[in-house]
């Protein structure tokens, strides 16, 4: 990796080294031994994908079901009692919410911190196993958009009053320090997709950046994909489920809606439409500042590119995982060149319409 490259990562936080360390693999047994010596679960472990550290289902006697955390060994300890502590907190708030409950250990902490391989420690939690189908592996509907919309509104209400010392980290996934990733960029391979890239983050330096330090904030999401959601198998139109708290951030509030409205442009012949949806879903339920909502294009198109920037690398990097990394690569490039087709004013006259702002 070059110098320019180096100093990216380590400015925005590609972050803190974590997303620059591979996790180290732990063995089926030892989860088992894990869930049984620290939290008292006696049960049959499997693994879950994860980008950066270790996470195992584990299937007890009774039938019970739990997701088992192991931390990356170079994620700052701080981060997972932010997480944590954001989950006890939607559940005191807004326990509707589908979010993943916290288990206590045997000794009563809500998460541990213990010694792996060469001594190296890592942050061990127990959370409830949300039953449901992940949402990219249904049909996206209009319906899907609403709930989406509204569930991360909820979301957002709930944790207005959230505060950590670890969450105003910098971290490369939060659009706010896109800038950061320009270095990047230089790494993409297509000259034409390298200029697209270049483009869409000199207009967000241009409209979006100078003003975000006016917008309000607070701590984020920061990823509601497809990924991190669950659908009843019955009724597949209804969420049961929100998943993964690993990139949550102190950032503008804005970003968290333009994250999860950038995943909707390539669900429909009309991708401007699913963003509408999903936003006016949002804005009927927590209203949206006009400011707010004049920014989301920039901020979705970042969010493309600091996608595409990141991915690329990483799975260069880590071919071993790189199906993983790159789950979202090829939809963010589509997205980018919808978006350079749709002018930023006429996009935000859609939304300000859609939120009955017009």
């Amino acid at each position: 990796m070059g110098d320019v490259e180096t100093k990216a990562i380590g400015h925005a936080g590609l972050s803190n080294g974590i997303l620059s360390e591979a996790a180290e693999e732990i063995a089926l047994a030892d989860a088992e031994a894990l869930a049984l010596s620290c939290f008292g679960i006696e049960g049959c472990a499997s693994r879950l994908t994860s980008e950066r550290d270790q996470n195992f289902r584990i299937v007890a006697k009774d039938g019970s079901e739990y997701a088992l955390r192991v931390s990356n060994h170079a994620e700052d300890p701080a981060m997972n009692d932010l997480q944590i502590s954001a989950l006890l907190h939607i559940e005191n708030v807004d326990p509707g919410i589908p979010v993943p409950r916290v288990l206590r250990a045997l000794d009563g902490k809500p998460h541990l911190r213990l010694p792996f391989e060469q001594g190296r420690m890592r942050a061990v939690r127990l959370l409830s196993y949300l039953p449901g189908l992940p949402l990219n592996t249904v049909t996206r509907t209009r319906a899907h958009r609403a709930e989406l919309g509204r569930h991360l509104a909820r979301l957002g209400l709930a944790l207005r009053d959230f505060t950590h010392p670890a969450a105003g980290h910098e971290l490369a996934w939060d659009i706010q320090h896109a800038s950061s990733i320009r270095p990047l960029i230089a790494h993409i391979p297509d000259a034409a997709r390298r200029d697209l890239a270049e483009h869409f983050l000199a207009s967000f330096e241009t409209h979006a950046k100078p003003l975000l330090p006016s917008l309000r904030t607070q701590v984020i999401h920061n990823d509601l994909n497809f990924y991190n959601v669950l659908v009843d198998p019955v009724d597949q139109n209804r969420l049961v489920g929100i998943l993964d708290f690993g990139d949550m951030v102190f950032s503008p509030l804005a970003v968290d809606v333009a994250v999860g409205a950038s995943y909707h442009m390539n669900t429909t012949d009309d991708p401007w439409q699913a963003v509408s949806e999903f936003v006016a879903a949002y804005h009927a339920v927590s209203p949206l500042a006009r400011e707010e909502i004049d920014l989301l294009y920039d901020l979705i198109a970042t969010r493309f590119v600091v996608t595409v920037s990141i991915t690329g690398w990483r799975a260069e990097r880590y071919p071993q995982n790189s199906a993983y990394i790159l789950k979202n690569n090829a939809t963010a490039w589509q997205g980018l060149a919808h978006l350079f087709t749709l002018p930023r004013e006429a996009a935000q006259v859609r939304l300000r319409h859609a939120c009955n702002m017009e």
